[in-house]
Formats: C-alpha cells, sequence, structure tokens
C-alpha cells in the first residue's frame, strides 16, 4: 500500500500531525522505539506556559489553549519568573516583550514569600503568569495517537529507519526487512530530524539536541504548597515545581548539546540543580528520589520547523519544536497540516519555514 501520508517518528509533534491528517488521507505513523513518545514526550515537565519560548512561540501556545483546557489536559499551576538584583533587566525585557499579549503581574520580594514561603532574599522582584497549567502530557499524547488510529490511520512500532529512496514520485521507507511506502514524507523525528533528512536527500538544518536534566527530591519540612507556582530564574539557570508537600521537581535548565540518543542524567547536573534550589530557598534536600533527563531538539534561530523542503519534493518538515512542543502541539498540528493539504492555515506560517534556511545553503 501506498499512503498519502507517511509520518516518521510518534511523539507529540508527529502524532497530533497524524490525528489532523487521518481525515484528509491514508497516513502510516513510523515509530523506531517499542513505545512513542519515548525520548522527549515522555519524559517531559511540561506546562502550557505563553511566554516560554519568547514571542513568536506565543501565538501557537496560544492557539492551543481550547484543545489542552477542553480536552481536560491542563489543571492550573501558574508561572513565577524570579530575578536576583542583576537580573532585573531581564525581567523588564520580559515585560516589555508581552506587553498586551500576555497578562503578567509584577512581584516585590514580599509577595514572592507570600508563594514561596521558604525564598531567600536574593530573591527581589518576579513576574507572576498566573494562566500558566501543567499539562497531562500522557494523557495528550494516548488521546491524539487513539484520535488517529480510531480514523483509520496505521502506526508501525520498532521501525527504525535505516534507507530512505524516492521511486516514481513516491518514498520507500526501510526498517531491516520491513518497507513502508507514502506520496509524501514528514519528518518529525524529533533528535534524529537530521538524520532522517540526510537519508531522504535533503540538506540537514543544523539541528541539534540538548539534555535537559530533571530530579525529583525531597526537602526538610513539609511547606512546599500545593499550589507552589512553577518557579523559573529568569536568567535560566533553574526552576523548580511541586511534587508533594515535601517533594520537588528540580531543573538546571541545561541545555547540553549531544548526539542523538537515549539520554541520561549526569550527577554533575542533578547537584547544579540542589545547589540552585538551596541558594535561592531555606529548603534543603535530604534525598534525590529518582532523576531523569530527555531531549530537546533546537533550530539555529529556536524556532520551529514546519513547511515542505525547498529543495527536495515532497519532503516535509516537522521539526525543531525544542522545548514547547508539547504546549504547542495542537496549533502546530493544525498549521503543519493546512500546508500539507492546501488550505490557508490558522497562523502565519513564515517564522517557522524551512525557506529560511535557504540562504545558509548558498553560502555553504
Amino acid at each position: 500500500m501506498i499512503y498519502d501520508f507517511a509520518i516518521i517518528g510518534a511523539g507529540i509533534a508527529g502524532a497530533s500531525l497524524a490525528a489532523e491528517l487521518v481525515a484528509h488521507g491514508s497516513v502510516v505513523l513510523l515509530e523506531a522505539e517499542d513505545q512513542p513518545g519515548y525520548h522527549s514526550t515522555g519524559r517531559s515537565a511540561a506546562l502550557w506556559h505563553e511566554t516560554l519560548g519568547g514571542p513568536l512561540i506565543q501565538p501557537l501556545t496560544t492557539a492551543s489553549f481550547a484543545v489542552l483546557n477542553d480536552g481536560g489536559f491542563l489543571s492550573a499551576r501558574g508561572s513565577l519568573s524570579v530575578a536576583e538584583p542583576q537580573n532585573i533587566g531581564l525581567l523588564d525585557r520580559l515585560a516589555e516583550e508581552f506587553s498586551g499579549t500576555v497578562a503578567l503581574q509584577r512581584m516585590t520580594h514580599d509577595d514572592i514569600r507570600r508563594r514561596i514561603p521558604r525564598a531567600r532574599a536574593v530573591l527581589v522582584a518576579g513576574l507572576l503568569e498566573p494562566s500558566c497549567a501543567d499539562i497531562d502530557v500522557a494523557g495528550l499524547h494516548a488521546s491524539v495517537l487513539s484520535r488517529f488510529r480510531r480514523g483509520g490511520g496505521a502506526v508501525q512500532m520498532g521501525f527504525r529507519v535505516d534507507a530512505i529512496s524516492r521511486k516514481s514520485g513516491n518514498w520507500e521507507i526501510r526498517a531491516d526487512t520491513r518497507t513502508a511506502k507514502g506520496k509524501i514524507l514528514i519528518d518529525a523525528a524529533g533528535a534524529w530530524a537530521d538524520v532522517v533528512a540526510i537519508l531522504a536527500g535533503a540538506r540537514p538544518l543544523g539541528l541539534q539536541p540538548c539534555r535537559r536534566t530533571l530530579a525529583q527530591v525531597r526537602v526538610n519540612g513539609d511547606d512546599v504548597p500545593a499550589n507552589l507556582p512553577m518557579v523559573t530564574d529568569v536568567a535560566g539557570s533553574f526552576y523548580f515545581k511541586p511534587e508533594g508537600p515535601d517533594k520537588l521537581w528540580i531543573c538546571p535548565q541545561d541545555e547540553t548539546p549531544v548526539d542523538p540518543g537515549d539520554a541520561a542524567p549526569e550527577d554533575i547536573d542533578v547537584a547544579i540543580a540542589i545547589d540552585r534550589l538551596e541558594t535561592v530557598t531555606d529548603w534543603k534536600v535530604l534525598a534525590v528520589e529518582r532523576k531523569w533527563a530527555g531531549l530537546r531538539t533546537f533550530a539555529l534561530d529556536r524556532l520551529p520547523i514546519y513547511g515542505f523542503d525547498p529543495a527536495v519534493p515532497g519532503f516535509f518538515w516537522c521539526a525543531g519544536q525544542g522545548g514547547v512542543g508539547i504546549q504547542t502541539s495542537p496549533a502546530a498540528a493544525r498549521l503543519a497540516a493546512a500546508l500539507l493539504v492546501g488550505t490557508a492555515p490558522e497562523i502565519d506560517p513564515r517564522h517557522y519555514s524551512p525557506q529560511r534556511f535557504a540562504s545558509d545553503a548558498k553560502r555553504d
């Protein structure tokens, strides 16, 4: 069978796009692992966070709210960006960037203390984003995969692509002895997107996988508020969020460049996260209960890539979501589907087009 659309990668990006496309033709979803979303989607502490990623990501995030909220995948959390004295200017810049688009509230140290009972005096100012919400990532991912299957979509797991060719206008994708064929090939392979592109004869776009570390820690006392917001350093050196009366998820906001693969946490990154938590709060870490790492893959300009490759017919990019792939997935899938089937997208796609890298090719 020759499918209308063959999608490589069943993480949240590929699965959401598959669920949108299944009404427009036959779709096969090809996943290298034995379970979808193993490397990034399944390891995320994702929030719906309108300011995350910057002003060019915000339209995708905002447009995704209705689907996430109406589907019951969001629960109120709030986000608090905090600053030490030397970083107050970064708070000012954040407030200016989203003036008129996202509701933000300026916070003093006393305001911060009312939300973070153990905040140290070093946290002198903040910006509260009340609308920020936790995302039920597993529920969302399962929902789009279920919608895809109900629509007649096919999923092939353990399909580790090792060769791609184009014959008579159709793509042939091989994984050892297995073969899938499609009229349009969609590269939603996450950290492996450039690898897939090379196999398909497309120029790689410089996508860089980066390791992101998380740990669940137990702290002294039982005064971690259940309604503690997601607390993020405006300078990008830590975040933490509650996981129980004496537990936190902590992250050093690391972005360590790595090759595509099964990311594992490094002890030094966990130690850095602990040190930063104990520098800005009076909580002391008593035990590391678990730790893990995932991959965030960025394009050179840190914006996602959605669109047909300018040089390879029938090859479509759906890659480079970085840390915003889950919160933007409903709107990003609609945008990519519109581009694939030739309808008008609801969001201007020019910022995300692979065409923006064409000038780089001329300099190669």
